[in-house]
This record gives C-alpha cells, sequence and structure tokens, in this order.
C-alpha cells in the first residue's frame, strides 16, 4: 500500500499543473468526512517546517487546519484547534505540544504561523504575529512520503475522516517551508509584505486537488487582516 501511495504522489507530482491562487481562498462551507484540498508538497523529507496560513470559522468544536501524515505517523506535522477555547495542538510525528490562551474569536480572520524544529525538538505558535510559548515536540527527521490535507483530519494517510474534526470556514495564503522561519519572516507573512513564498508549499503556485465540498473563490481576508 505504501508503495502504491509514493507511485502516486510520483505520478502527481509529474502531471499536476500548478496553480497561482493569488487573491483566492478555500472554503468549505458543510462539515463532512469527505470535503477536502489535498496538496501536494515538492518534497518528502523534512528536518525543520514552518506552516503558515489565514482562516476563520464559528466552529466552537475540535477541527484540523492542516493535517499532514506518513507511513511514519498519522499526525507527521498536524495543527489542530482543541474544543477548549484558545488551546491549539501541534503534533509531530506523533508528539503533541499543547498551546494555550490563543487569539480564538468566531468568525475573525486569523493569520497562523506554526513551526517546529528537529534539532531541539521545539515547536511554536503565531497567531498574528504574536507568539506562544515554545513547546517540546518531535525530536528527528520526518521522512517519507507524505500526504497533506487541508479540511480534513487524517488517522490513516489519505484516508480515516472524521466529520467531527472537519474544517468548516475559509482558508487561504497558505505556505509550508523545510525551515523554522524568523520572527521577521513571520511578520511579513503576517503583514503581506514581500515574505517569501514557501518552498514546500506555495499558495502562488500550488498542486492540489479537491474532493467533495470545496470552492474555490476570491478572498475575502485582503485587507481585512485581523490584528492584535
Amino acid at each position: 500500500m505504501q508503495t502504491l501511495f509514493i507511485i502516486s504522489i510520483l505520478f502527481t507530482a509529474c502531471c499536476a499543473v500548478p496553480q497561482d491562487l493569488s487573491g483566492k481562498m478555500f472554503t468549505f462551507p458543510v462539515e463532512s468526512n469527505t470535503a477536502r484540498a489535498t496538496l501536494l508538497p515538492s518534497r518528502v523529507n523534512f528536518t525543520s517546517v514552518t506552516v503558515c496560513l489565514r482562516y476563520l470559522t464559528d466552529l466552537t468544536r475540535t477541527y484540523s487546519l492542516f493535517s499532514m501524515a506518513s507511513s511514519g505517523s498519522d499526525n507527521d506535522f498536524l495543527i489542530f484547534k482543541t474544543s477548549n477555547k484558545g488551546h491549539f495542538d501541534v503534533a509531530t510525528r506523533g508528539k503533541v505540544s499543547g498551546f494555550r490562551g490563543l487569539p480564538d474569536e468566531p468568525n475573525t480572520w486569523y493569520s497562523s504561523c506554526s513551526t517546529w524544529d528537529s534539532d531541539s525538538g521545539l515547536a511554536q505558535v503565531w497567531i498574528n504575529g504574536n507568539p506562544s510559548t515554545r513547546k517540546a515536540g518531535f525530536k528527528g527527521n520526518l521522512d517519507g512520503a507524505h500526504s497533506i490535507v487541508l479540511g480534513q483530519e487524517q488517522d490513516s494517510v489519505g484516508g480515516g475522516f472524521d466529520a467531527g474534526q472537519s474544517f468548516v470556514g475559509m482558508i487561504t495564503d497558505v505556505h509550508m517551508w523545510d525551515y523554522a522561519l524568523s520572527a521577521c519572516e513571520i511578520q511579513r507573512f503576517v503583514s503581506d509584505l514581500n515574505f517569501t513564498p514557501g518552498d514546500v508549499i506555495n499558495w502562488r503556485a500550488l498542486d492540489f486537488t479537491i474532493t467533495g465540498d470545496v470552492v474555490v473563490e476570491d478572498n475575502q481576508a485582503n485587507g481585512c487582516l485581523h490584528s492584535q
């Protein structure tokens, strides 16, 4: 099964045509266990990770913002909102780091960046340019072919979805880097001021497929980014 998954990744990489989604957003309008956007990364092995994106939702339950799975772990790199207000989890190779007291109001645009470094194992969450404390995560590399999904949380590679953990709302400007961004680089992303696009996932050249009820439409976040 893993061999077939790797072949599928390589075939998609060969044949996919990246799209520039500048000025666009993914809208996930319904709770389901099928609706998702699957993103194709430009590489398979990671020693550090940063994922930045902007989102808006009115959910008060648990939901996944970014789910990356591999044969090594269903939660190789997961950004997950718990049911507790202001509490986010970042999982690296299945090791969960919990972050509390973060901004978490409904129907509000947030710019979120999550970083992790393999040498120290430290993970951190930034909301609208403001940092959380740094927490211990997995120490070591995230190797192997990866499945990256927006809108669902993977309990197996490319599957195992639960409607009760699905994202309902809007997501835009998704970027992923294979290094931990500096505080200044994160501020540039938050302000949308000449930041370096992701070298693993680039919203301006995105390889993706959509399954189920997901709409690509004009971005409502531009000019309305929430700052605190």
